[in-house]
C-alpha cells in the first residue's frame, strides 16, 4: 500500500498527542484510552487559561453507541452530567408564525419492503383519515405527554441533554483511569519536518516539548494544527447558511424538564432551550447581516424563562468545513474540523463519528494515503448530508415576514438538497445517500415545514379503504397504549439516576 514519505512512516504508531481538551478532546482521549491505552502512549495538552465553547448540550441517539463502545454506565453518565432524556426537537414558528411541528427520533409508523410509511399516511389523508403524521410516532407522542421509559428491545429512540462541561470532566476522569496523561500548558511552537511538513513535536509555554507520531487537533475554531500550521484550507458554506453568531446563557429551570429541545424561530434566526436536571441551557443563533448584536441580545433576554445564572456569551462562527479533516499526520476532530450550527444537535455526533472513523483507519503501521483519502471522503459525505438537512429548515418555509426569511426563501441551494426536495415533492420518496445519518427525519421535517408530496407509492393502493383505516388505527392505538403506561419523565429520571 502506498505510504507518504514521512521519516517515521515504516515505524509502528506509538505516540498520540491530542491538542486541546473540552468535549472533543476528552471524548477522543476517553475512547483511545479505553481501546488503545495499553499499547499506545496517549497525551492530551490542555490549558486552564483557554476556555471552551461548552454549549453543545443536546445530542442525538448515536451518542448511546459511543457510550456502549466505552462500556460506560448510562445511569452514571446521566447523574454526573445532570442529564435529561431527549426524544426530539420541537420547531416553533419555523413553517410560519404560530405553526409548530416536532422532529422526533425513532421511526414513524410502519414501513413496507417497497416504500416508507408516509405513502400509506398520504393515501389515508386522501380518503379522509385526517390524523396528523405526528400521531404515528411513538417518541413524539411520549415527548408531548412528558413521558419516558426504556422499552423492551430498545424500541424507543432517545438521546440526552447534558452539561457539556460536566461531560468533559467525567470523560477526563475516565480517560486518565485508562492511561491518558493530561499535560497542562499552552502550545507555543509547532515543529514540522523540513521536507514533508509533518508535525514532529509541540513545545508548550513551559518549555516542555512533546513528540508524536499522530496529532489530533481539538483546539476548537482556532484550528491551531490543521489550519494555522498545515494550511489545509476552509470551504465556506455561509452562502447557504447565513447565521454567523450565537449568544449562550444558562438559566434556572422553570417547571419540569421536558424530554425534548425547543427551537424557536425569530425574524433573524432561532433560539434554543435545553432543559437539564439542574438548569436550562439557552441561546440564540442569528445572522449579523440581518440584526445587530444589541437587538439580538435583547430578544434573547425577553424570551428567557427563569433567573439568569450566567453572563451572556457571544460566539462568532463561519459555517463550513476544512478541505481535509485528516492532513499529513494531523486529524481535526470537533470544531477544528469545521462548524455546522446546532439546529439538529449534531456537534457531539460529529465528534464521536470522527473518533470511530479514525479508530477504524488507525495507522498502526504508518501513515497511509489511502486511509487518509477514505477518511476524508466519508467525513465529507456525512457533513454534506447534515449541511443539506439544516439548509432544508430555512429553505422550505412559508415565512416571508422579514428580510432574513425572504433571503432564505430566495437563496440558491446545493443540487444535492434540491434533488431530495424535488423527489419528495413529486413522489413522496426520500433519497438517502449511503449510510446517511438522517432518514425518517427528512420526511418529518419536509412535512412539518409544509412540503406535501403530489403522489404516493402505488403499492399503498393494494390496501382497501377498510384495511388501510384499520392499519392506521392500530398504529395510533398501540402508541397511545404504550405512552399511557410510561411514567413521567421527571419521575423516571429521579428513579433511574438514583439507582446507579
Amino acid at each position: 500500500m502506498q505510504q507518504n514519505n514521512h521519516p517515521n512512516t515504516n515505524e509502528k504508531l506509538k505516540n498520540i498527542v491530542i491538542a486541546g481538551g473540552g468535549t472533543a478532546g476528552w471524548m477522543t482521549a476517553a475512547a483511545f484510552g479505553k481501546l488503545f491505552g495499553n499499547s499506545l502512549n496517549i497525551k492530551l495538552i490542555e490549558s486552564e487559561q483557554i476556555g471552551t465553547v461548552g454549549v453543545g448540550e443536546a445530542t442525538i441517539p448515536t451518542l448511546i453507541y459511543y457510550h456502549r463502545l466505552l462500556g460506560l454506565d448510562e445511569r452514571e453518565v446521566m447523574a454526573a452530567t445532570q442529564a435529561t432524556f431527549k426524544l426530539g426537537i420541537q420547531f416553533e414558528n419555523w413553517r410560519a408564525i404560530n405553526k409548530d411541528y416536532f422532529h422526533a427520533f425513532g421511526r414513524t409508523g410502519q414501513d413496507c419492503w417497497a416504500c416508507g410509511f408516509q405513502h400509506f399516511w398520504l393515501k389515508g389523508q386522501r380518503q379522509g383519515i385526517t390524523h396528523s403524521f405526528a400521531d404515528y410516532n411513538l417518541e413524539l407522542q411520549a415527548a408531548l405527554n412528558n413521558k419516558f421509559a426504556h422499552l423492551p428491545d430498545n424500541s424507543l429512540g432517545y438521546a440526552f441533554h447534558l452539561d457539556a462541561t460536566l461531560y468533559a470532566k467525567y470523560l477526563r476522569q475516565f480517560a486518565e483511569q485508562h492511561g491518558v496523561k493530561r499535560i497542562e500548558g499552552k502550545i507555543d511552537k509547532i515543529h514540522q519536518h523540513p521536507q514533508t511538513g509533518y508535525i514532529e513535536s509541540l513545545t508548550l509555554d513551559n518549555q516542555l516539548t512533546l513528540n508524536g507520531d499522530l496529532f489530533i487537533d481539538c483546539t476548537g475554531m482556532r484550528a491551531l494544527l490543521i489550519e494555522q500550521t498545515l494550511n489545509t484550507g476552509f470551504e465556506d458554506w455561509s452562502h447557504w447558511l447565513p447565521a454567523d453568531s450565537a449568544l449562550a446563557v444558562q438559566t434556572q429551570l422553570t417547571g419540569q424538564a421536558k424530554p425534548y429541545t425547543r427551537s424557536i424561530a425569530h425574524s433573524f434566526g432561532w433560539q434554543w432551550n435545553i432543559p437539564l436536571q439542574h438548569r436550562a441551557g439557552n441561546g440564540l443563533v442569528y445572522s449579523s447581516k440581518f440584526v445587530d448584536d444589541g437587538t439580538a441580545e435583547q430578544t434573547l433576554k425577553q424570551n428567557l424563562h427563569g433567573e439568569q445564572l450566567t453572563d451572556i456569551r457571544k460566539i462568532n462562527f463561519k459555517t463550513g468545513k476544512r478541505r481535509q479533516q485528516w492532513h499529513k499526520n494531523c486529524v481535526a476532530i470537533g470544531l477544528s474540523s469545521g462548524f455546522l450550527e446546532p439546529l439538529e444537535s449534531t456537534s457531539i455526533h460529529l465528534i464521536s463519528a470522527s473518533i470511530i472513523r479514525l479508530m477504524q483507519m488507525l495507522p498502526l503501521n504508518g501513515i497511509e494515503t489511502r486511509n487518509i483519502h477514505e477518511f476524508n471522503k466519508q467525513a465529507e459525505l456525512e457533513l454534506i448530508g447534515i449541511r443539506d438537512f439544516i439548509i432544508l429548515h430555512y429553505k422550505v418555509t412559508d415565512r416571508r415576514d422579514s428580510p432574513f426569511w425572504r433571503h432564505c426563501a430566495n437563496m440558491p441551494i446545493p443540487d444535492t438538497l434540491n434533488d431530495k426536495i424535488q423527489l419528495f415533492k413529486e413522489s413522496g420518496r426520500v433519497l438517502r445517500e449511503r449510510d446517511e445519518l438522517f432518514e425518517d427525519s427528512w420526511q418529518q421535517v419536509m412535512l412539518g415545514q409544509g412540503l406535501t408530496p403530489q403522489h404516493y407509492h402505488p403499492i399503498a393502493d393494494n390496501m382497501t379503504e377498510t384495511e388501510l383505516n384499520q392499519f392506521l388505527t392500530n398504529i395510533r392505538h398501540n402508541i397511545q397504549k404504550t405512552v399511557s403506561r410510561m411514567p413521567e419523565h421527571k419521575t423516571y429520571i429521579e428513579r433511574y439516576c438514583q439507582s446507579q
